[in-house]
């Protein structure tokens, strides 16, 4: 990939303190963003930052579950830089593996608030913005191969990623007029904190069972593989696509095992 595919753009990262969020910061500022990074993870967020470099990257905290906070901090962005041109809401939660039958509901609805709700919250307020600003936006989602195929999540999380996929499709429709195009990146097991600290499992583990379950042998799927995804769709390199849900999954969610 040559050139800077991101040259003069405001983006938003939700979730960009670690893991996917925090690869995609690094990416697209070496695209020529410039990049706010929300999280609750207040050191690490600016540890990414100050990485990066603090004239590229600004850490702003803000609970996605709280849409007062949301608004915030895209008026946060848009009073800071003048405009809003792409968000990639990809903060998120995970719930443990149980069965259907010991589903504790107060820990479902907090995975789907996180989720699903506040993905609605952003897409939302940056939209707003996107139209305010006369902005032809991308938005872009991580959902997950678990919003298309049953049994690689749990129950919450599963549900949650299912209803962020209906949202990517309903929102593209409603935002199409503006010239705002909304699509989603799916991967399978990367190797997060979110995923390894969720399930008390070494990183190593993830990355042999993705390789091990997987179609597609000989490559682990790395977090900067999801974030080259989501590039391409922020970018203008997909002007004219809207409403998709890329897979980043070697095939799984095609041909399964």
């Amino acid at each position: 990939m040559s050139g800077k595919r991101l040259d003069g753009k405001i983006v938003i990262i939700t979730g960009g303190a670690s893991g996917i969020g925090a690869e995609s910061v690094r990416l697209f500022t070496d695209h020529g963003a410039r990049v706010v990074i929300v999280d609750i993870q207040d050191e690490l967020g600016q540890s990414v930052a100050v990485s990066v470099g603090e004239d590229k990257a600004t850490y702003y905290h803000c609970d996605v579950t709280n849409e007062t906070e949301v608004e915030n901090a895209v008026k946060f962005t848009v009073e800071k830089h003048g405009k809003l041109d792409v968000l990639l809401s990809n903060a998120g939660v995970i719930d443990p593996f149980t069965s259907i039958l010991d589903l504790d509901l107060d820990r479902f609805d907090r995975v789907v608030a996180a989720n699903l709700r506040g993905a609605a919250a952003f897409i939302k307020h940056a939209a707003r913005a996107m139209v305010e600003k006369g902005t032809r936006g991308s938005i872009v989602c991580t959902t997950s191969v678990a919003a298309e195929v049953a049994g690689t999540g749990p129950h919450g999380y599963t549900a949650s990623k299912h209803g962020l996929l209906g949202l990517i499709k309903s929102a593209s429709g409603g935002l199409g007029k503006y010239g705002i195009r909304v699509n989603g990146v799916a991967p399978y097991g990367v190797a997060t904190p979110l995923v390894c600290n969720g399930f008390n499992i070494e990183p190593n583990v993830v990355e042999a069972n993705t390789l091990a379950n997987g179609n597609l042998k000989g490559i682990i799927l790395k977090a900067r593989h999801v974030a080259e995804a989501a590039l391409f769709l922020a970018s203008d390199a997909s002007a004219y696509v809207s409403g998709q849900n890329l897979a980043v999954d070697g095939g799984y969610s095609v041909v399964k095992p």
